[in-house]
């Protein structure tokens, strides 16, 4: 058995964005026979202020409405040891993707990137953070990650994400 391709998704709090990317990811992985191919998670640059907390209810109820469960994550930062055990590393935006860079070593940042990337066509980079918004902003970032993480799904079946 080939060995598990290991991915982070990483927003600010760990608490909206992430969970949402790494929930979609799983279930679309799932559904297309490829969940033990994978090892995914999720933290935040700034995970610290929520650690240990569910993700916010406005996300958990969006998900669920779409068949995604929240349920049992729980918030957590990025540490220094995750950019050694990841294969990838996906921000939401250029400003966690820059917090990434100023903290993984040099070796380590090509495994950096935007989730979004896996998302061709749509005219942007970044997953806009919806917690200061409504909860169409949630819906909002549900579309993408589902669109995102087939991109990156199609990605791997290609044979196109490098360890």
């Amino acid at each position: 058995m080939a060995p598990r391709y290991r991915i982070l998704f990483v927003c600010m709090g760990n608490i909206c964005r992430s969970p949402i990317a790494e929930a979609v990811t799983r279930a679309i992985a799932q559904r297309e026979g490829l969940a033990t191919a994978f090892e995914l998670d999720s933290a935040g640059t700034h995970g610290h202020y929520h650690a240990g907390e569910a993700p916010d209810a406005r996300a958990r109820r969006v998900a669920a409405k779409r068949g995604y469960d929240l349920s049992r994550m729980r918030a957590r930062s990025v540490i220094d040891a995750d950019f050694g055990r990841f294969d990838r590393i996906l921000a939401m935006d250029e400003a966690n993707l820059s917090l990434l860079r100023r903290q993984c070593a040099e070796e380590n940042r090509p495994r950096l990137g935007l989730f979004l990337d896996y998302a061709t066509g749509l005219g942007i980079s970044e997953v806009p953070d919806p917690y200061y918004g409504a909860e169409s902003g949630f819906e909002r970032v549900l579309d993408l990650c589902e669109l995102a993480a087939t991109g990156l799904l199609a990605a791997y079946k290609r044979g196109e994400l490098s360890r």
